[in-house]
């Protein structure tokens, strides 16, 4: 048993929590709930218009117990098994062991499972708990005929998003559960019930279908256990340090890894909301709406490892361009203004107006994932030929009729925004807002050219002219203009200029940005926060200062299956992604110093006290799969694939060191010291 407890990838506990948020989660980028949740969500699936706009409930067949006489209870646990993405609860009595095993299917995302399994010496009967009801308070159901001895349901919503959008319909075929399950002479009986859910009759009886022929096959956990195992076996982080961070990476990267299509998927994303698809029901988890926290926070650590998976959440943003396009005209501006809560159309649907109006940063945040995306695969087509470049040109066109020009100051601004602090609204030239534009603008610039694309002066005009707040006396960047310094700030904002945004500065103002916003920052603001002065501390190898910022979020797991909450207390949206994607980018960017820069991906690697070696599997740039293993004293880099052999990458230093070539299976050690893998230069 001490072995199993000390398994990183095993989450185990005798007893479940008492609050329900606290659940395990099943998701697999398509369906998504909590263990012996009433209900499951399906991605893309909302119910209301705008701001009553909120996941639709589709009742869950997977709310089904083991139910035994206590006293009959040799033994219980309750596991997440994150290396294969499942949730078990295990019954040993005197005469039988009975275990049940929960999981949305990693590969056949249609597909839920339940399967219970006893063994033992007969005649003997288990007893189950099922509560399950075919109803929805956001769906019109009803039931269809029987489908291969399963029972069949279908719906559709009842209130679409904005007028133009069709009501999304849900169709689910699922095996009945009894009362009781026995076991008369065998030694050991298995019981498979299945649910599979989809938006057509047609698709949702083949994908059950699908399903049963995997279950007559035995094959319907192992199959999904082996794609869970190739998802770890090409990327993954292995922390040299204690238990507690080991779980920590490991269930974070697990936990975004769930909200995300399968590998060689084809069909439409909609998008990560903070509280994960698990979560999100009305007046629940910010109702499962996407925002910045998809873009900023989650999608680095993905784009790192998988850049077909971030696809899909480029792929998400270029769908709902329409509903930027029409966010902009509404308010009066050109181009696009990307909805600071974003469902399925691209629309507004944030349920307070000031937010929708006012953080409109939102429009450089979506345009870094294009950007970085960009850097880290020079995809030239996606860009051309899949709409990326429409999304780029949209948000730049945007900037440019939102700044009004000053002719005191000469130059220009933007007026009435709320920064990421959301303590403070109605201000102008937030520091944050106004460096993404001038980021998002001469990004664009460079796109164009490589693209081939014309494009208007007044980008360029802008982006030289914008004012991006500097106090000279206090050598620091205010939040905005007229900011006082020491207000209180909710989260992270002026010190995400140097990280993720890489804003040029002095390391004596960067260290200022940090050391003034650490005092006065909300100790009960989100969990992502301390992420970033972490990673700010390591750029300035502070590392004690660093291993402290980072502690703090440890606050925000809650035991047994390491579910973040937003607010250290306890509040706030739970399974809370937007925390896990910060946390995760300062294992990731923090401790590696990985910055994705637009020639070349830089490491400059640095340990804290606490974290003596680190290793980071499969990271994919330009098409080529890298694993790195740093200590203090030594790293290693091993190039294992090449997809495009006309990207030959080299492992380069400063200009009086010579380059050191990278070739399949053939790892390359040097003295732990900065560096940056590039193309190399013939």
């Amino acid at each position: 048993m001490d072995d199993v407890e000390a398994d990183p990838w095993i989450f185990l506990t005798k007893s479940l929590p008492s609050d329900t948020r606290f659940m395990a989660t099943m998701a697999n980028g398509y369906l998504g709930t909590r263990a012996y949740g009433e209900v499951l969500h399906v991605n893309g699936v909302y119910n209301g218009s705008v701001g009553d706009c909120h996941r639709a409930n589709v009742p869950s067949p997977l709310n089904v117990r083991l139910c035994v006489k206590k006293e009959e209870v040799v033994d219980e646990e309750f596991c997440l098994d994150v290396k294969t993405g499942t949730f078990s609860h295990t019954l040993q009595c005197s005469t039988f062991t009975a275990t049940q095993q929960l999981f949305a299917h990693r590969l056949h995302r249609h597909l839920l499972a339940n399967i219970i399994t006893i063994r033992g010496c007969g005649p003997v009967s288990v007893n189950l708990e099922v509560d399950f009801k075919a109803e929805s308070q956001d769906l019109d159901l009803q039931r269809g005929p029987d489908y291969n001895d399963a029972k069949y349901f279908y719906g559709s919503t009842l209130t679409p998003e904005v007028p133009s959008c069709p009501l999304k319909t849900v169709h689910m075929i699922y095996t009945p559960v009894p009362q009781c399950l026995s076991l008369s002479t065998e030694q050991e009986k298995t019981w498979v019930f299945l649910a599979a859910i989809s938006e057509t009759e047609k698709e949702v009886k083949e994908r059950y279908d699908e399903g049963l022929s995997l279950a007559d096959e035995k094959e319907l956990f192992s199959s999904h256990a082996k794609a869970w195992a190739q998802l770890w076996e090409e990327s993954r982080i292995e922390v040299e340090g204690s238990l507690v961070l080991k779980q920590a990476v490991i269930g974070c990267l697990y936990y975004l890894l769930s909200s995300l299509p399968p590998l060689g998927c084809n069909e439409d994303f909609n998008g990560i909301s903070p509280g994960g698809l698990s979560n999100g029901q009305q007046n629940e988890d910010y109702w499962g709406h996407v925002f910045w926290d998809q873009d900023i926070w989650i999608y680095p650590n993905i784009l790192l490892f998988y850049p077909e998976m971030a696809r899909h959440i480029l792929k998400y943003r270029i769908r709902t361009l329409e509903g930027a396009l029409q966010n902009a005209k509404q308010q009066g501006y050109e181009g696009a203004k990307f909805p600071w809560e974003s469902a399925l159309t691209g629309y507004e649907v944030c349920p307070e107006e000031i937010y929708g109006d006012q953080e409109i940063h939102i429009n450089g945040d979506v345009l870094m994932i294009f950007k970085q995306y960009y850097y880290m695969t020079k995809d030239v087509n996606f860009f051309a030929l899949s709409g990326g470049w429409e999304v780029v040109r949209s948000i730049a066109d945007y900037w440019c009729s939102r700044v009004l020009w000053c002719a005191e100051e000469q130059c220009y601004h933007i007026k009435g925004v709320m920064p990421p602090d959301e303590y403070h609204s109605d201000v102008n030239n937030s520091v944050y807002t106004n460096a993404l534009a001038q980021i998002s603008l001469n990004f664009s610039m460079d796109l164009a050219k490589d693209l081939q694309q014309p494009f208007p002066d007044q980008w360029r005009d802008v982006a030289s002219k914008i004012k991006v707040p500097f106090d000279l006396k206090n050598n620091y960047h205010p939040e905005y203009d007229g900011y006082t310094l020491g207000e209180s700030v909710k989260q992270a904002d002026v010190v995400l200029l140097g990280y993720p945004l890489m804003f040029p500065m002095s390391q004596e103002h960067r260290k200022n940005d940090l050391q003034i916003y650490e005092t006065i920052t909300d100790p009960d603001g989100p969990a992502m926060t301390w992420s970033m002065f972490a990673i700010g501390y390591m750029e300035l190898r502070e590392t004690k200062m660093a291993q402290e910022q980072l502690k703090k979020c440890f606050a925000n797991i809650t035991d047994p299956f390491k579910i973040w909450t937003e607010s250290a207390d306890g509040s706030g949206a739970v399974n809370f992604l937007t925390g896990m994607g910060g946390f995760l980018q300062a294992v990731l960017f923090g401790y590696t110093g990985f910055r994705i820069m637009e020639n070349y991906l830089k490491f400059d690697p640095i340990f804290t006290d606490d974290v003596t070696a680190l290793y980071i599997t499969g990271v994919c740039y330009l098409g080529n799969k890298v694993d790195f293993a740093f200590s203090k004293d030594l790293t290693t880099v091993t190039l294992t694939s090449v997809l495009d052999s006309q990207f030959a990458l080299v492992i380069a230093f400063d200009d009086l060191t010579p380059c050191i070539p990278l070739y399949i299976g053939k790892p390359v050690s040097f003295l732990t010291k900065a560096g940056r893998v590039q193309l190399k230069i013939s």
